[in-house]
C-alpha cells in the first residue's frame, strides 16, 4: 500500500513539474496531434450515428415508425429521391446536428429503460414523442423539411388549388411552418384529439 502511494506522489510530482526531458514545441505538436485524433474520431462517430442503418438498429425504431414510412411518398416515389430518418430528425448544419445529438440522449435513455420496447409500449408513449418531434420542427421553423423543400422554388401550378393558397399565404409570410400542416406526413398519427386544428 506504501509502494502505491509512493508511486502516485511520484507520479503526481511529475505531471505537475515542468517537461524536462521533451521540448515546448515537441509538447505542442503532442497536443495538436492527440487533438486531431480526436476531433477525427468524434466527427466519424457522430455521422456513423447519423445514418437510417444506426436508426433502426434498435427493435423499437424497426419494428415500429420505419415500417410506417415505407408506406409513404418519403420512402418510395417517381423519382427516386429518398429521405431517411436523419434527413428529417437531424438538422444539417454542424452545431445544430450536436444540439439535436444532446436532446436525443434522452431517447438512448428509453432504449436501456425499455420505454417503448414492445408495440403497446410504443403506441402509449406515441403522443407524447409525437408532440415533442412537433414542438421541436415548430421551434426551429422546419428546419430539416425546408433542407430538401425549398419555399422559393415552390411551382404553384402543380400543386391542388387548396395547397397552392396554403403555401403561399401561410408558408410564404411566415404564419406558419411546415409541421404545421404536415404533421402525418411519414409517420402514423397518434390519437390527434384536442389537437389544434385537427
Amino acid at each position: 500500500m506504501k509502494s502505491i502511494l509512493s508511486f502516485l506522489k511520484r507520479y503526481w510530482t511529475v505531471l505537475r513539474r515542468p517537461s524536462v526531458h521533451y521540448s515546448l514545441g515537441v509538447l505542442t505538436l503532442g497536443g495538436f496531434l492527440a487533438g486531431i485524433i480526436f476531433w477525427g474520431g468524434f466527427n466519424t462517430a457522430l455521422e456513423a450515428t447519423n445514418t437510417e442503418t444506426f436508426c433502426i438498429s434498435c427493435h423499437e425504431m424497426e419494428d415500429n415508425v420505419f415500417m410506417e414510412i415505407k408506406d409513404t411518398i418519403h420512402y418510395t416515389n417517381r423519382s427516386g429521391v429518398r429521405a431517411t430518418c436523419p434527413d428529417c430528425h437531424v438538422p444539417h448544419e454542424w452545431t445544430d446536428k450536436i444540439a439535436r445529438k444532446m436532446q436525443a440522449s434522452k431517447e438512448v435513455w428509453g432504449k436501456i429503460f425499455g420505454t417503448i420496447n414492445t408495440r403497446e409500449k410504443f403506441l402509449g408513449m406515441r403522443r407524447e414523442m409525437a408532440e415533442r418531434e412537433w414542438r421541436r420542427l415548430k421551434a426551429n421553423d422546419s428546419l430539416e423539411c425546408r433542407n430538401c423543400h425549398n419555399y422559393e422554388f415552390m411551382d404553384f401550378t402543380r400543386q391542388s388549388k387548396r395547397a397552392a393558397e396554403f403555401h403561399s399565404k401561410s408558408l410564404g409570410t411566415g404564419e406558419a411552418t411546415c409541421i404545421d400542416c404536415h404533421k402525418g406526413i411519414a409517420h402514423r398519427l397518434p390519437d390527434m384529439h384536442g389537437v389544434p386544428g385537427w
